[in-house]
């Protein structure tokens, strides 16, 4: 595993420290953010060029002939925000990944509350994309930009973004891997690597299972990655705005409770049987999401495929 991929000695000590490292982890998460915003941007121009998606006011840059004069309020394209959103994802995200995260594991952050708020791991996605999805709302909301054609715009790069982060976790070797594997049960034509690993130098420093567990964050990657291509596809769909975004859900839904089954994870006792807080979530996205497309698979009015 590859948890740090340089360390860059300092002149001076910052925060205790005078190394600085660049983690596998984060920097795959900026790939996934940036992927993100891209994919957005291309995709909400679309709308916008197409008529589907009203412009909205912002500040026009200075210079030419309103420099000196009171700022120019001007009619773009809802990707301009873009840049915004991002940086309330990325904030949005790791601060409700991080709460989520003590929830799960109490016990732990009674424990150690400190050391468990400033580490580097112990992210739960689901809360980071709820409270970066709340943010992301509230903004888009205040611009007037309509909330469910953006929804059916944006939720797909979330998917994949996800997926592209799971590869940061791969690399990291940060515990989101699954249970002991069994090597005598792996097809012939399936690679060793992607059977069993056993994440060696990962940056939790324990050691696994010689058989290796099941590298579940290259299985999410996979999942993620497919499912963004179907969407990107049907993502010109006749259907009623809202139905992409219910598909999406339903896809978030069905990957994170399949790879549950095979994934290491603190359980607790739910109607009498055993679950995940990732399980739970997920079977609610499922109902959600099937929910959404039931109501939203109507042709509409005016569609346009384009």
């Amino acid at each position: 595993m590859f948890p740090r991929i340089v360390q860059i000695p300092l002149p001076f000590e910052i925060l205790g420290t005078d190394t600085l490292t660049i983690y596998s982890f984060g920097a795959m998460l900026a790939v996934a953010f940036l992927t993100a915003a891209w994919l957005t941007r291309l995709e909400l121009d679309r709308l916008y060029k197409n008529g589907r998606l009203p412009s909205i006011k912002m500040q026009a840059p200075p210079g030419g002939k309103n420099k000196g004069k009171k700022p120019r309020m001007a009619n773009v394209s809802p990707s301009h925000l873009v840049g915004t959103i991002t940086v309330i994802a990325v904030g949005g995200g790791l601060v409700g990944a991080k709460i989520f995260h003590i929830l799960e594991n109490l016990d732990e952050f009674t424990g150690d509350p400190f050391g468990m708020i400033f580490s580097t791991g112990g992210l739960t996605f689901y809360g980071g994309l709820i409270v970066a999805a709340a943010s992301i709302l509230w903004y888009v909301r205040k611009h007037r930009v309509p909330l469910a054609l953006f929804s059916d715009a944006v939720l797909p790069t979330v998917l994949l973004a996800y997926g592209i982060g799971r590869i940061g976790c791969h690399l990291a070797g940060d515990g989101d891997w699954g249970i002991p594997s069994d090597p005598a049960m792996r097809p012939d034509w399936l690679p060793g690597w992607l059977w069993g690993e056993t994440y060696p130098a990962n940056i939790l420093g324990r050691t696994l299972p010689e058989s290796g567990v099941y590298p579940t964050p290259l299985y999410e990657f996979g999942m993620a990655a497919v499912f963004f291509g179907i969407l990107w596809v049907f993502r010109r769909h006749p259907f009623r705005t809202g139905w992409l975004f219910s598909l999406t859900l339903t896809f978030f839904g069905v990957e994170r409770f399949l790879i549950e089954q095979i994934r290491v994870n603190n359980t607790f006792e739910l109607f009498g049987m055993s679950a995940t807080q990732a399980e739970v979530v997920s079977v609610v996205l499922i109902v959600v999401g099937l929910t959404g497309l039931f109501l939203t698979t109507r042709i509409r009015k005016g569609r346009s495929h384009t």
